[in-house]
């Protein structure tokens, strides 16, 4: 294939001015990750005088040493509901993709060390969020529980739609992906039916909890007196109620047993036998991707150079270049994995559109995964792009998008503005997995522009109406419109609001896509032994 000849000047105090900025937004979501590790690691007294692992430290005692671990939605719910400083990020899970007894899973940990792991809206969204990747790569789910239940400020925001969390797991159980809980400490009210509707489940002898209504509710309900062990112990669990098959001495013995569970599932042995791809490496570095996007968003640049700097070899076949070249679309390998890509120069033109929807076409046609790298201001706007049927062809590439059946991953790299983050397979389309870079922005529009069409629109209304409107209101509502959505549009903004699974250096987006394919391709490629309801206890 033809390899891309960079024409970027590494050496440029241009390329170091970008590469600043972008060092800087990463230490800025950094920061704010280490903000939640510090919060937590503060319990670790309370933790210990206990006789108990932290979150964390449960999963690093689960994960297989050395073994690569995606953590995902590390920032769900920052500074939203009532995290006000940011250290109750997460939305009381700790959650991602790693490797235990050597099967990848998909694991999901209460993250009891702040507020008791308790769950605010945004805990719940995550939580389903979870459940769809599980469900659509046919990963087990090995979840770690110890939570307060959800955050009774936000009860009524949450009771509703958590019923759609326990009707999946009944639903993940009957097509066939093992759900696996450990129950370290309380899981109570409705956090009970978590481990119930689990297929395997362990409780921890002393230290874990399960009932639907505790000593005190059970009392004011009925008068009734009993301790938590009577009601909820793990030793009554395990052995009168029936609810738990395996009951363990500690948080160490209770993660060893979960590891043996997961390994004596023959799940690895029921795929065919497969090679590891071999490829080489790009010919430019992966630290480049630092300078390659220009600070100033208004500044344009070619998408080229990104791939340069994660395709194998890169190399990299483009399509269609000579009909639209705002568009970028090619087919290119990322550790050994083809995936076609549809990467944005400028705004999405009614030939840009046409172009990319018959390349989708191509992909679905060949079953080939596609990768979206957004940097558009939108669908190009105006009387001649009309003219030429922006919306019919601009349609015709969203129908495109929303109907590939191949995977789809996003990286969010620039500006996603409009519909153009639909078409770019924003999360409303369902990508199989969407990731940003810490500078990126994704609104309706920029907020400048926000600000004017607010402003033309009042000034139009008070024409209308035969009064001239207060123009030092006009510059007010101008303002504090364009403020509201420039806040409102940040990477860290998106990442707290779930409109990705995380951000990422860009340093890291290479080996981040190698591992997102080679989870697709193992999805595709592993059958599963379904039946017409989940596994009950009997």
């Amino acid at each position: 294939m033809p390899v891309i000849q960079s024409e970027i000047d590494v050496n440029s105090s241009e390329f170091a001015d970008n590469r600043q900025a972008m060092l800087e937004a990463i230490a800025s979501f950094r920061e704010a990750e280490q903000k939640v590790l510090d919060k937590a690691a503060a319990a670790k007294a309370k933790f210990d005088k206990r006789g108990q692992l932290l979150p964390r430290e449960r999963l690093g005692a689960l994960l297989d040493p050395g073994a690569p671990f995606l953590e995902l939605s590390s920032l769900a719910g920052y500074k939203l509901h009532d995290d006000k400083d940011g250290t109750q990020a997460g939305g009381g899970i700790i959650s991602g993709i790693g490797y235990i007894a050597g099967v990848r899973c998909l694991i999901s940990a209460s993250n009891s060390a702040i507020k008791g792991g308790t769950i605010s809206p945004t805990g719940l969204k995550k939580t389903l969020r979870l459940q769809q990747i599980a469900v659509e790569n046919k990963l087990p789910v090995v979840t770690l529980a110890e939570s307060g239940g959800a955050n009774l400020n936000y009860a009524a925001d949450i009771f509703i739609e958590g019923a759609r969390g326990f009707a999946n797991q009944a639903r993940m159980s009957a097509m066939g992906l093992p759900q696996i809980t450990v129950v370290h400490g309380s899981s109570t009210a409705g956090g009970a039916y978590q481990p119930g509707l689990s297929d395997y489940v362990v409780v921890v002898r002393g230290k874990a909890k399960m009932f639907l209504a505790g000593p005190p509710l059970l009392k004011a309900a009925t008068g009734e007196v009993a301790t938590d062990e009577e009601l909820g112990g793990a030793e009554m669990h395990a052995q009168t109620a029936g609810t738990a098959e395996y009951l363990a001495e500690n948080d160490a013995d209770a993660l060893r047993i979960a590891r043996e569970i997961v390994s004596v599932l023959p799940w690895n042995a029921q795929l065919p036998a497969r090679q590891a791809p071999s490829y080489r490496q790009p010919l430019y570095e992966a630290q480049e991707l630092l300078g390659v996007v220009p600070a100033d968003p208004k500044k344009p640049y070619d998408v080229r150079e990104i791939i340069a700097r994660i395709a194998d070899g890169s190399e990299f076949l483009d399509f269609k270049n000579e009909f639209d070249q705002q568009t970028v679309c090619g087919h290119l390998s990322i550790e050994g994995h083809r995936c076609g890509l549809i990467g944005n120069n400028g705004p999405i033109t009614p030939q840009g559109a046409a172009k990319a929807a018959q390349f989708i076409q191509l992909c679905e046609q060949s079953n080939t995964p596609i990768l979206f790298l957004h940097n558009t201001t939108g669908f190009m706007v105006g009387t001649e792009s009309e003219q030429l049927g922006v919306i019919k062809h601009g349609s015709k590439m969203i129908q495109a998008v929303a109907n590939a059946s191949v995977p789809k991953l996003t990286i969010v790299v620039g500006g996603s503005y409009g519909a153009g983050n639909y078409a770019m397979c924003g999360r409303g389309l369902d990508p199989r997995f969407i990731f940003a870079w810490p500078n990126s922005r994704t609104a309706v529009m920029g907020g400048a522009q926000a600000g004017k069409v607010l402003r033309i629109v009042t000034e139009a209304k008070h024409a209308k109406e035969g009064l001239e409107a207060d123009p030092k209101m006009l510059d007010m509502l101008e303002q504090v419109t364009a403020q509201k959505l420039d806040s409102q549009s940040t990477a860290l903004y998106g990442t707290a609001s779930l409109w990705d699974d995380g951000l990422i250096d860009p340093r890291d987006t290479r080996k981040l896509l190698g591992y997102l394919l080679d989870i697709c391709t193992e999805a595709a490629l592993r059958p599963l032994k379904n039946n017409r309801f989940g596994v009950a206890r009997f």
